[in-house]
């Protein structure tokens, strides 16, 4: 039995931060219904990735929304929200991801989810919290990973700002989105009472900075700087950080004594014994390194560097990634099928409880595909 199973959580949420959230509490064994409006449902179904599409909606939004059910609603019908609100009298919880005010208008905010349900979790993700100047702003990642700051930590010092390539405002807030709904569940278990859960994709990005945040704050106001070699992989960190090309690939080292490295190399950096001078020195130092690690092949250099206890690895690309034997051995990757018998592969939960992974061949659901199954089990009586 998961540890979630028996609870239902209606997700009112669209594109990624929301239904990430959902995802992971539907992997625990929640029961997660998504209430989408009718025929053409989450926006995120027409959102793609690489223009790929499973059906009829993006492999983006099957990645994000396996496991869950559909249940097709006009919020803005009145025959359809007396529906929803008997849903939500019988739930446990409910998230939204709706811009301030949106629940106002259709009367399912908080206050009048407690009127349904007294006991009802009920979590809120804005863009920058529900007031202020900000609230009513799109909340979109690569705009929050800009305003941020988090675009100033990748790359080199010579380099525009550089963006990550996930959507990691989306998906930490998520993270924290779940961490919040449950902490609230226990809460809950305590009082007896609903509990409101916000957070917003700010905080988040804000959150997962708290290291650079903190050394800014505490250092005088002085900002990150970058390293300027190629291979830079950390603002804050000293060399032999970072990654490195070799005669056929490419390694990467992580910390380490910069002068038990330079001996294995057969570098000889005894000028910078001075530890101090492994971070004010580390373009420098990088620019040896890499002249060094150039001349050999990467399996010659980690068979070296490995042997003696060297944090350092290859860099892998999906290929290299999925021909490794720990994918096979973890059971990283599963199978899920659609109503109509599609299949696709996707990842797995990271969680494993008492020895068991959290995996489940139900792939995302049609618009409305549960609508039939969720009146006889909850509207019908």
């Amino acid at each position: 039995m998961k540890p979630l199973e028996g609870l239902v959580v209606l997700e009112f949420c669209q594109f990624l931060a929301g239904p990430s959230a959902g995802l992971k509490l539907a992997d625990l064994g929640a029961r997660v219904i998504k209430i989408e409006r009718p025929i053409k449902g989450e926006a995120c179904r027409q959102l793609s990735i690489k223009d790929l599409f499973v059906d009829e909606s993006s492999l983006l939004f099957h990645t994000i929304n396996r496991n869950k059910e559909s249940f097709a609603a006009d919020l803005k019908n009145p025959e359809d929200l007396v529906l929803v609100k008997k849903l939500i009298a019988k739930a446990d919880i409910m998230t939204h991801n709706f811009r301030p005010g949106v629940m106002d208008k259709i009367g399912l905010t908080f206050e009048d989810a407690l009127t349904i349900n007294p006991k009802i979790i009920y979590g809120t993700i804005t863009g920058y919290g529900e007031k202020g100047p900000w609230a009513k702003k799109p909340g979109q990642d690569l705009l929050l990973q800009s305003l941020s700051g988090l675009s100033w930590l990748n790359g080199r010092k010579s380099q525009e700002p550089v963006p990550f390539g996930l959507a990691v405002a989306d998906l930490m807030c998520g993270n924290h989105f779940v961490q919040g709904i449950l902490t609230a569940l226990l809460k809950r278990a305590k009082t007896g009472k609903g509990v409101q859960v916000e957070v917003s994709l700010l905080e988040s990005v804000l959150d997962i900075q708290f290291e650079a945040i903190t050394s800014f704050l505490n250092d005088g106001g002085q900002l990150p700087e970058r390293g300027d070699v190629k291979g830079s992989a950390h603002a804050f960190l000293s060399a032999p950080y970072g990654v490195y090309q070799t005669q056929d690939g490419y390694i990467s080292l992580a910390m380490g004594d910069l002068l038990f490295i330079g001996n294995l190399l057969e570098i000889n950096l005894e000028k910078y014994a001075d530890k101090h001078q492994w971070f004010a020195s580390r373009d420098e130092i990088r620019e040896l390194l890499a002249a060094r690690l150039s001349t050999q092949k990467s399996d010659y250099w980690l068979n070296i560097l490995q042997s003696k206890g060297v944090w350092c690895g290859k860099v892998l690309n999906y290929n290299d990634l999925d021909s490794q034997p720990f994918v096979k051995d973890l059971q990283l990757k599963q199978t899920v099928k659609n109503s109509e018998g599609e299949t696709l592969v996707t990842t797995r939960s990271p969680i494993q409880l008492d020895g068991a992974i959290l995996a489940s061949s139900k792939a995302a659901p049609k618009v409305g595909e549960d609508n039939l199954q969720i009146h006889e089990q909850f509207l019908n009586n």
